[in-house]
């Protein structure tokens, strides 16, 4: 069982910053995918960014050229750098974490991003 633990969120203005961060209690390099994914009140939950064990990523149209997924192994951690924000981006915050073979997928609890206009 792995542990994932978000921080870093919190009240920021309209065209601020915010980093996320996922520490695992465990190692990420075993993992096919690191994610973090958004969940807005009264919508779906959609994923923001993904970053793989060999480094491809992936980002939500909304979010390009905004956030920067980033990873250190070394730390077991994932970062989710988050610049120009905008009301929009509210949303609790969740790391994922993805094993195709056997399959799992670990959520952490979330983190609040609250962006004020």
């Amino acid at each position: 069982q792995v542990q994932l633990v978000e921080s870093g969120g919190g009240l920021v203005q309209v065209g601020g910053s915010l980093r996320l961060s996922c520490a695992a209690s465990g190692s990420i390099f075993s993992f096919n995918a690191m994610n973090w994914y958004r969940q807005a009140p009264g919508k779906q939950r959609e994923l923001v960014s993904a970053i793989t064990r060999d480094g491809r990523i992936n980002y939500a149209d909304s979010v390009k050229g905004r956030f920067t997924i980033s990873r250190d192994d070394a730390k077991n951690t994932v970062y989710l750098q988050m610049y120009s924000l905008k009301p929009e981006d509210t949303a609790v915050y969740y790391c994922n974490a993805e094993r195709i073979l056997p399959p799992r997928s670990y959520w952490g609890q979330g983190t609040q991003v609250t962006v004020s206009s």
